[in-house]
């Protein structure tokens, strides 16, 4: 063999992008291995280490060539997955073609950090001899979560790729590098930039491999081995260094694959042994032990207890976001672990919850979104963010896993409830990271963390009369934030007023234009808009599901989201929704059409079981939504059939697949179907609201222009507060009756000052500012809260 070198033509390369977001299967050990691998369009294509947020390569595909053909095994779409046991992410590929069929077989290591896949290739014709079937390898390393900077050689019959960190990803390890070997040897191996010398590039000209390129340094580059013999196995090893790379590959390659399947097979038995009997037909139960799995997939290695979001980056073929959904969003974390809290696998609930509690901000709050190390990626500020992992921590309390004197979970309690009642009740972004305002979601949840923990003991005394008494006032307030009534949309649905999917803050909120993400500026009606978000308000156990206000959003929300599929009741996020692909099926490329979420039809099905409908219809849609390997998409295409663009109705669309949230929201449905299981509900919260608590304290803050109602015939205190101690200035109906009075603690670095019912008398506003006494000057601007009087009859 040669060893002169030689440098491939073409670079950088095309401009890099990800693996597509739709998924057949994503896989792990559960031993120490640190790779976990994706499955998609009957190929590996996503390989990632040395944790769950940074991808190494974009896809290991197969090419076949013969006489007078060639195929790329992907874009041929007739395969099939076999998983025998769906609580062990094992799958069997089979390409079909005219002329072979190709078995594979990806096994991850379980102690080294590698991948094997097991090929055999058999030809279909009479006379396979006269075909000249060959089988090639391509691979495309994205060391570090990207195609650019990227460095391919061969060294005779290893192929490798590497790229060196950059300053700002600094680690202890200087590197990061991949290696290929076959067994048996190559007949010819080659590396390329992608879209000019590359093996698909070859082979598209000459019908064969004939390209033996052995360097392409800093670029966008592609591995290619031509195989020799129609069966054998192809190792892929990861390591900080290019030696260690080899060893790793080498060393997996010595473990036959029947005994490196068994091993495998092994640890997912004795994880899945525990598992609760799931209830319903034999099509629901397989789908909840895959959603186990899922989950646990989803969990990474090196860090304990982090759950991503998904090993996937939405429509990842059209772009290169090195961040795409393998990030921890504390939201989706929180209700991966809840709904394993709700199977019985507590102590994985419970790492989660201590893994959160490391990534815990010093204010209280989290990042919007973080690698699995911490590192954060978008940097919106989200309220549920914040309240729901005090949830899961209320929630593993209630069930007897933890106290409030845990050393490491009551001081992340205390910091996130104190960020919440100095930041809420209004977030930043919604649950969808898109608007500002008033969300039931955010609002619910942000009461449930406030009161749960002032009710279940993790709160000093002080705090926890504080953040009682404005849990109280805000669940008071929910339907003043976010309830319209006599809208055009109400006239529609003859219902006299329904909860909106995000409001402006203050009592002209609820009316009037909202800029609708995702649709390049497009305004519409903030009364017309609904969403699933108000149901978090009955889930929570704040409000009865017999609410008159919820039954008759329950109807708006069912003429205007829901689509009944053949596989059953689908939903949208809310009308107008841009967040996803074109009708013409193209990408989503910031603006496009919203399509049909899951996780929504479990929302719905939960509210179902809690109001006495059947909730079987929503898990059974579900189950029809999934992918080939019976991963659960964010988004469902329901547009017509699409094939040269891999969209089917009814089944998983561009964006992303799975997606973490929605197999949580199907375990946490079908807990509630067969056990009555209330995965999110804290039984001390919803004892003290759903039957209507009444707030004794009006918590009022000077960004709000705010009216105090009645309550029951009396009326609430009214408590004027503040960030950073005050002097109140205050007078009745005009600036009558002026009087001066000192703020004092509230609790959570809160300051206030209390003005009673009695007091105020029959005051119908209250004017006030206030004097900074540090600075020893006026605040600048006046403040008006309205006391509304029932009318005289």
């Amino acid at each position: 063999m040669s060893t002169e070198r030689v440098t491939a033509f073409g670079a950088p390369g095309l401009a890099p992008t990800q693996a597509p977001g739709d998924k057949d299967m994503v896989t792990r050990s559960l031993g120490t291995s640190r790779v976990a691998v994706t499955i998609g369009r009957g190929i590996v294509n996503e390989v990632y280490w040395p944790t769950l947020s940074r991808p190494q390569v974009r896809d290991l595909g197969f090419l076949v060539t013969g006489r007078g053909f060639w195929t790329e095994v992907q874009y041929e779409g007739d395969y099939t997955l076999d998983v025998p046991d769906p609580s062990a992410p094992l799958p069997m590929i089979t390409h079909h073609h005219d002329r072979f069929d190709l078995r594979l077989q990806a096994v991850c290591s379980v102690d080294l950090d590698a991948l094997v896949i097991e090929y055999e290739l058999k030809p279909t014709i009479a006379s396979p001899a006269d075909d000249a079937l060959t089988l090639h390898v391509l691979i495309a390393p994205h060391i570090g979560g990207t195609g650019n900077a990227n460095r391919a050689w061969s060294d005779g019959f290893a192929l490798h790729a590497s790229r060196a960190l950059q300053w700002h990803e600094a680690t202890d390890d200087a590197a990061e590098h991949l290696v290929v070997l076959c067994d048996p040897p190559p007949a010819n191996v080659s590396v390329g930039y992608v879209g000019f010398s590359d093996g698909w590039q070859d082979i598209n000209a000459h019908g064969r491999a004939t390209y033996a390129f052995t360097d392409a340094p800093n670029g966008n580059v592609a591995l290619t081995a031509t195989l020799q013999g129609w069966c054998g196995r192809v190792a892929l090893g990861l390591a900080t260094t290019a030696a260690g790379a080899v060893h790793v590959a080498g060393a997996a390659m010595t473990v036959p694959t029947a005994a490196a399947v068994e091993e495998f097979l092994a640890g997912w038995r004795t994880w899945s042994a525990n598992l609760p009997d799931f209830g319903g037909d034999a099509r629901t139960v397989t789908l909840a032990r895959t959603s186990a799995m899922v989950i646990k997939v989803h969990e990474d290695v090196v860090h304990p207890g982090a759950i991503v979001a998904s090993l996937a980056t939405p429509w990842g073929f059209a772009h290169d976001d090195p961040g795409g959904y393998h990030l921890v969003w504390p939201r989706d974390c929180a209700e991966s672990a809840l709904a394993l809290a709700a199977i019985g696998r507590t102590d994985e609930a419970l790492a989660t919850a201590r893994f959160l509690a490391a990534r815990q901000l010093p204010d209280g709050h989290w990042n919007q979104n973080f690698t699995t190390a911490g590192d954060a990626y978008w940097s919106g500020l989200q309220l549920d963010e914040t309240a729901l992992p005090v949830v899961l921590v209320l929630k593993l309390a209630e069930l007897g896993v933890v106290e409030p004197s845990d050393a490491v979970l009551a001081p992340m309690v205390r910091a996130a409830v104190q960020y919440l009642g100095a930041n809420g009740p209004f977030t930043d972004e919604d649950r969808w990271e898109e608007s500002r305002g008033a969300s039931p979601f955010t609002l619910a949840a942000t009461i449930v963390a406030l009161a749960g923990a002032s009710l279940g003991g993790w709160l000093s005394a002080e705090a926890a009369a504080y953040a009682l008494s404005l849990a109280d006032w805000w669940n008071e307030r929910i339907e003043d934030e976010v309830f319209v009534t006599g809208s055009p949309i109400d006239e529609i649905y003859g219902t006299s007023g329904h909860y909106e999917r995000i409001a402006a803050p203050g009592p002209f909120g609820r009316r009037g234009d909202l800029v609708v993400a995702n649709r390049q500026g497009q305004l519409d009606r903030v009364e017309r808009l609904v969403g699933l978000e108000f149901l978090a308000i009955v889930r929570f156990g704040l409000r009865s599901p017999f609410d008159v206000g919820i039954v008759d959003t329950v109807r708006i929300v069912d003429g205007e989201l829901r689509v009944d599929t053949p596989g059953g009741p689908l939903y949208r996020r809310y009308q107008n929704d841009g967040y996803g692909e074109h009708d013409d099926g193209a990408p989503f490329d910031g603006s496009g059409v919203g399509r049909l979420w899951p996780l929504l039809t479990g929302e719905r099905g939960m509210y179902a079981a809690a109001a006495g409908e059947d909730p079987w219809p929503y898990l059974r849609a579900m189950c029809a939504s999934t992918s080939l390997g019976d991963l659960l998409p964010e988004q469902v295409w329901d547009g017509p059939a699409l094939p040269d663009r891999h969209l089917v109705p009814g089944k998983p669309s561009g964006s992303a697949t799975p997606l973490v949230w929605a197999h949580s929201e199907f375990l946490k449905l079908l807990m509630k179907a067969t056990n009555n299981t209330d995965a999110d509900m804290i039984g001390l919260v919803r004892d003290r609201y759903v039957n209507g608590h009444l707030a004794l304290v009006a918590h009022v803050r000077d960004e709000l222009d705010v009216v105090v109602r009645s309550v029951d015939g009396g009326w609430p205190d009214i408590c004027v507060e503040s960030a950073m101690p005050f002097r109140l200035h205050a007078g009745i109906d005009g600036w009558q009756s002026v009087r001066d009075v000192d703020a004092i603690s509230l609790g959570l670095s809160r300051f206030g000052v209390r003005l009673t019912s009695a007091e105020l008398g029959d005051a119908s506003s209250i004017e006030w500012t206030r004097f900074d006494p540090v600075s020893s000057s006026w605040e600048g601007r006046d403040h008006q809260i309205r006391i509304e009087r029932p009318s005289v009859q």
